[in-house]
């Protein structure tokens, strides 16, 4: 049902090395990249995508306060992939990985971290260990 979401940034060459090295973990590469600057990451065409760019009004782009990306990955351990590789580029700790809730067939295991500029994203799988 979701095609891409977008959030804004100030500075779109420290935004576009964050998304490409965070998504590079799950196999996503940068799919478009317009001249105002909007650039959109994704596993591919028809899939859901990840867009940063300048704010269309011109105004300085903050996070949303409530709002947040989540990435559903194959298994814990790409969980823990992303977390580390989002301190690793400069983002920041939200909620570190673990299960929230029961363990069990519904287990969800999740992670929380800010990009630089502080959209809050996760990733997070759904089921046992």
């Amino acid at each position: 049902m979701i095609g891409y979401v977008t959030v804004g940034s100030n500075d779109l060459d420290a935004a576009r090395g964050f998304y490409a090295g965070l998504l590079s973990e799950i196999g996503a590469t940068e799919l478009m990249r317009m001249e105002h600057g909007f650039t959109m990451y994704g596993t591919g065409w028809g899939q859901p995508a990840i867009a940063v760019t300048h704010p269309y009004n011109g105004d300085a782009a903050t996070p949303g306060n409530g709002n947040m990306i989540a990435l559903v990955v194959q298994d814990r351990v790409q969980v823990d992939a992303l977390h580390s590789k989002a301190l690793a580029l400069g983002g920041s700790c939200d909620g570190p990985p673990g299960v929230r809730g029961d363990e069990g067939p519904q287990a969800f295991y999740g992670a929380y971290f800010r990009d630089p500029e502080g959209n809050k994203l996760c990733a997070f799988r759904v089921g046992p260990a």
